[in-house]
């Protein structure tokens, strides 16, 4: 009897922490909008219609976020091994002055795109963010493969990027 209230317990624990996989944008996330870094707004449904049809990964980052900047390292090495991959970087930046000086300075190539009201705004809140870095992938079709990584050198990751192929 123990051991079956023990196995049960973890059963319930496990599945309570259990992470739900999105497969969908919210909709309050797709219209949520953002700024090019040629500051015109463009909500993200626009953002991922420009790259529909290709495969796209995520960076949810900030210049001020010290976990973000130690991973470009990274990043830049995922963006070498897969140049067929759109990839899109989404600013979580107090200011669109301090977003565009980051991108500089730490020589971010890809899509950028900055959220106007930060972290705990309408998309953080639709993706359910709730740290940064954050990665995610979409398919060609527009749904999401992977919902969330936090390294970008996560096997989760790459071996999406790998099934989609």
């Amino acid at each position: 009897m123990k051991k079956i209230i023990v196995v049960a317990t973890m059963l319930i624990s496990t599945l309570g922490c259990a992470q739900k996989e999105e497969t969908s944008f919210k909709k309050e996330g797709l219209e949520n909008v953002m700024v090019t870094s040629e500051n015109k707004p463009i909500t993200f449904a626009e953002i991922l219609k420009k790259y529909e049809g290709k495969t796209i990964v995520i960076d949810v980052w900030a210049s001020w976020c010290s976990d973000c900047v130690k991973g470009m390292p990274k990043v830049k090495e995922l963006q070498e091994k897969n140049p067929e991959v759109t990839f899109l970087f989404i600013s979580m930046d107090k200011s669109y002055e301090s977003w565009l000086k980051g991108i500089e300075k730490y020589e971010v190539r890809g899509e950028h795109y900055l959220t106007a009201d930060g972290m705990k705004g309408v998309f953080g809140k639709s993706i359910d963010l709730d740290w940064i870095p954050r990665y995610m992938v979409v398919n060609k079709k527009g749904k999401i493969a992977l919902y969330k990584v936090i390294e970008a050198d996560d096997e989760k990751l790459i071996k999406t990027l790998e099934s989609l192929k």
